[in-house]
Parts: C-alpha cells; structure tokens; sequence
C-alpha cells in the first residue's frame, strides 16, 4: 500500500524497550500507534544488555538521588507485573577499603534499600566472607562484603511481550520496516516506511511523531528528518563477556575496579557467567559494535583480581557489546553520563 491513507495517534520509531513500552503505554491509553522497527525486535541495545532490572545504585556516587528513586520505584512495578521474566536476585559485593570506604559503601546500600519504597525484595546485610559460604569463591584477602537485592530480567524477552501486549490493544507492530522519511503537513507528521523484505513503501499520517531509535536517535534525526539535533547525544559501548560459571550458588557479584567503576558477575544460563559492562566511548555504527580484546582483558583483569579461580582469554565462550545513546553532558567519564 502507498500513499497517504492513513491517520495515526502516535507513529514510533524503534523496537527495543523504549519503543515498544511506549506503544504499549500509548495503547493502553486508547490512542492508535503504529511502531516501525527496520530490524527485529530487541535487534539492537536491547538484548545487548547486562540483563538487569536495576536502581543504578553507582549513580547515588554523582547525587542522581531523583534518577535513582525513579528506576527503583518501576523495578517493584516490573516485578510484580512480570514476576514470569523478571526475578529477584542477590549481589555481593567484596569491600576493598582501598576503592571505597566501608562507610559510604554502606550508606550507598542504605539509600538504594530505602529511596524507591522497597517492598517485595530483601534489604542489605553485612557479610563475614570468611565464613558466608557467598565468600568461598572470593580471595582471602577480602574479609568484609555487602549483600543487596536487585532484579534479573530476561531482556530480549520483556520488549517482545511489550510488543505482544500492544498489538493486543490494537497497536500495529511493523519489524523488517524501516522509517525512511518523515516530515510534517500542517498539524501531521507524513511519516514514510520501506518493508526490507518485499521493498514495499506505506506513507501514513499521525498526530505526534516518536523517535525510540536508540543509538540511531541521530540518524533519525539528520537523515530521515531532515534536522539537526538541538542536544548533543553521546553514544558509549558496553561489552560483556560470558565464561563458565567458576563459584557455587545462585547469587551474583559486583566488584569495585580501581578507576572507580563497577562490574557485574552474574549467573547466567544456569552453567555460565555474564560478567560486565565497560563503559567506552564509540563514534562508530552501531551495527557494527563488537567487543575489543582490551574491553576482554580488562574484564578479566577485574574478576582475577577479587576471585580465586582466576580466568584467561581461553575461558570466554563468546563476548557482546551494545550501545547506549545519553544525553552530552561533556562529562570526561562516560560512567557518570546518565
């Protein structure tokens, strides 16, 4: 079909968790929304995650307080609406005193238990990790940990139930279609879609124009539009890499690296480890990301420094990367971008 047809409420770009929530939402509210995806869903940054349902607790170190509060406060509501691929799950973290004294670490955990109205997970305790069996697997030279909560969440997954549920509520969904060009009539976005696999060209109208592309924000943007963005969007590259489990027990680990950043060891896939992220800057495509064998080294160089059973490249059954698009803020450390 081509040509001008159709009217829409909201017309989406993008099928990852942004797009497809904000369809969902959109849906559920009766308007009529059409979402575009040029790839599949999750296709991109989505299922390139670290699989976490997370308060971000290292942003509490730059005084996000708001920011914190807020993504604790959705994590009770997605674990109580999803409870099928969103589950509760305890990390551990080794104090080093040489990182982050015991104190802060420990009113960190205090805010992040209390800030979001913390119903359905257990709170923070102190660990002896000389006779927790959680600290078996950690180096004797780290005698004190904190154990928190936080949720594990299967991510390719929760955007295609999000998907589902909207298309339910009367969403169309379109994947292998490309939005490729959009400009505005009057008081309507014309908005241009090509399906990649039968070439095909539809043109719809809608009242409000959405653009979920994730690191493609700009592309949208500049080439599609036709515009220039007003705010500076900075794209940073987080890598993971996954290696058979090394310790016993379902909980996670996240350990502190002396530049001050955090990373993640968590179970995953019943036998292996998903440990990560980095957090690099990347001017690259998007589609084009992979994990770099500095990205790899420094991965393992963090775990070996804090575990036993120390690992080598050899170890690493298969690394990913995806890409985060944040506002510019000009910070130097892309860790502390929000």
């Amino acid at each position: 079909m081509s040509g001008a047809t159709d009217i829409v409420d909201l017309f989406v770009i993008g099928g990852g968790v942004n797009g497809a929530g904000i369809t969902r939402d959109a849906a559920g509210r009766g308007l009529s929304v059409i979402l575009c995806e040029k790839d599949d869903l999750a296709e991109g940054t989505s299922s390139r995650s670290g699989k976490l349902v997370h308060g971000g607790l290292r942003y509490l170190e730059y005084y996000e307080f708001r920011l914190v509060r807020e993504a604790l406060i959705e994590r009770e509501v997605l674990l109580e609406s999803a409870p099928h691929i969103i589950w509760p799950m305890r990390f551990v973290l080794p104090h080093s005193p040489d990182d982050r004294p015991a104190w802060l670490v420990r009113l960190g955990l205090f805010l992040y238990d209390h800030l979001g109205g913390r119903k359905r997970l257990p709170g923070t305790r102190t660990l002896n990790l000389r006779t927790a069996p959680e600290g078996a697997p950690i180096k004797d030279a780290f005698k004190r940990g904190f154990e928190y909560s936080d949720c594990w969440v299967d991510d390719a997954r929760l955007v295609v139930i999000n998907a589902l549920d909207a298309a339910e509520r009367g969403a169309r969904i379109f994947t292998r279609t490309a939005c490729t060009a959009a400009h505005r009539e009057n008081d309507l976005w014309s908005v241009e879609m090509r399906d990649s696999r039968t070439g095909v060209r539809t043109t719809v109208r809608a009242r409000a124009l959405i653009n979920a592309a994730g690191p493609w924000v700009n592309d949208i943007i500049n080439r599609v539009v036709g515009q220039n963005s007003k705010r500076n969007v900075r794209l940073v590259k987080g890598s993971h890499i996954v290696v058979p489990k090394f310790w016993e027990g379902r909980q996670a680990y996240l350990v502190q690296n002396r530049d001050k950043r955090v990373i993640f060891i968590n179970p995953y896939q019943n036998d292996l480890a998903l440990i990560g992220t980095t957090d690099i800057p990347y001017e690259g495509r998007p589609e084009d990301v992979t994990a770099d064998a500095s990205e790899v080294d420094y991965l393992i160089k963090i775990v070996n420094r804090y575990f036993k059973r120390e690992l080598a490249r050899d170890d690493v059954i298969y690394s990913f990367s995806g890409v985060r698009p944040l506002y510019d803020d000009n910070a130097d450390n892309p860790s502390a971008v929000t």
